[in-house]
């Protein structure tokens, strides 16, 4: 697949990079979760300048070394004389910088944690020493987030206030969702685009996977992750795991929950034996960035009528399909799986077009708000209201109820639902009410 997107990027890293080169080196953070697309936008960026790759495997420090003195005699034919600390090669590397201008990208950084804590000092006081001296574009990435953050945002650490820019890679948006189906099938349907964003999320790395094999629709696409040596399968345990490590089994059940509509406190605590997942929860929000609370428009901070959303759509789908029924994937039964994902779709992609619809709303720039409205603490959908978009710098809302198909909307129901937001929140405001269907997307 092309490269597509991240204009935005290459254009922040395309300054960054002059800077480098015509005053001195520069240090930046790439971030984002695995198969984002954080190697591909960096070589975009890079092109046609000369470039150092190094990837950080966990392996021996002298062995990487070693790896890395090839990758530099190939990359920049030069002399390197060998190493076994990377301290050493990075203060090479960092000299080399006074009399030549490159780049120089780390990927995986974080791994570093498990190979030599000590790494990130000793690179410390090299940069601190050098950098003003030398004309190096480092650009540093890493998939875990947690540990990201840590190294470069923790005031304790060494590199921290070291980065001269820390950038975070997003899933594409909506717009690029269109032009790549209509690249690969130019007269896809709505539900085509609907399937691609339910199961991908917009992850460029998902994306490529199908269009490259010809996955333009959704039973095509449901076939293609339940192939038996398919990476879709594991892919969910992969990502979290590298995240959380050995504690992952409470995790794992909040996030499996969730997915499956479970999405209250109270709810996941009984459906766990009664055990406080408060802590976890906030983790999982405010450290890994896996969650999000959702609370009715204009409730308070300290409301307790709250629910929880899964942030990564792909991840939504794989607790829902592939842990749930971990035990059709353990036996090989792949086609009763793709049978049960089928059946269950429009419910799941009905979800799934909630959320499209949101994220389209966010990307117009119209809005200063996006929420949802709800009474009380349950999930009675005759009191409920799907989106709520405040527009910025005047009284006036937006509300909206997704259905995937508009023949199955209820005006009159949906009248009476938006006068009691009127009368409750919104009594202020001027509101346009309409039904979003997949034809609106």
């Amino acid at each position: 697949m092309k490269f597509y997107n991240r204009e935005k990027e290459l254009v922040s890293l395309e300054k960054i990079r002059q800077v480098s080169f015509s005053v001195h080196s520069q240090m930046t953070v790439l971030t984002g979760r695995r198969r984002i697309g954080k190697t591909s936008l960096i070589f975009e960026s890079c092109k046609g300048s000369p470039t150092v790759y190094l990837f950080v495997s966990r392996s021996n420090e002298a062995d990487l070394c070693q790896r890395f003195t090839v990758e530099i005699r190939q990359s920049l034919d030069i002399y390197a004389p060998e190493f076994t600390k990377f301290a050493e090669l990075f203060h090479f590397l960092m000299d080399l910088g006074t009399r030549l201008k490159y780049n120089l990208i780390i990927d995986e950084f974080q791994d570093f944690y498990y190979i030599n804590k000590e790494v990130y000092s000793l690179m410390q006081d090299t940069w601190d020493r050098l950098r003003k001296q030398s004309h190096v574009n480092l650009i540093v990435s890493g998939s875990v987030y947690t540990l990201m953050n840590e190294i470069f945002k923790d005031s304790k650490e060494p590199l921290y206030g070291r980065a001269d820019s820390i950038m975070k890679l997003v899933p594409f948006p909506t717009t690029v969702l269109k032009e790549i189906l209509s690249d690969y099938k130019p007269n896809y349907t709505k539900d085509d685009l609907l399937a691609l964003y339910t199961f991908t999320g917009g992850v460029p790395k998902y994306i490529e996977l199908f269009m490259d094999h010809g996955c333009t629709d959704m039973k095509s696409m449901v076939g293609f992750m339940l192939q038996p040596d398919s990476s879709f399968l594991t892919e969910g345990q992969g990502l979290l795991i590298q995240e959380f490590g050995k504690r992952y089994g409470n995790y794992f059940s909040i996030l499996s929950a969730i997915s499956n509509g479970r999405n209250t406190l109270a709810e996941m605590e009984a459906l766990m034996g009664g055990i406080s997942l408060g802590g976890q929860l906030k983790r999982l929000e405010e450290d890994y960035d896996l969650v999000k609370k959702k609370r009715p428009i204009f409730s308070k901070e300290g409301s307790q009528t709250v629910r929880y959303d899964v942030s990564d759509m792909f991840l939504r789908f794989w607790f829902r399909y592939f842990i749930k029924y971990q035990s059709l994937i353990e036996i090989r039964n792949f086609d009763r799986l793709a049978d049960i994902i089928i059946k269950d779709y429009p419910t799941f992609s009905g979800l799934a077009l909630e959320t499209y619809f949101r994220q389209q709303m966010m990307e117009s720039g119209e809005f200063a708000e996006i929420g949802s409205w709800w009474q009380g603490t349950g999930n009675d959908d005759q009191s409920e209201i799907d989106i709520v978009g405040l527009y910025f710098g005047e009284k006036k809302a937006l509300v909206a109820e997704v259905k995937r198909q508009s023949k199955n909307f209820r005006p009159d129901l949906f009248a009476l639902k938006v006068e009691t937001l009127r009368r409750k929140a919104l009594f202020k405001y001027e509101i346009a009410s309409k039904c979003l269907s997949m034809e609106d997307m």
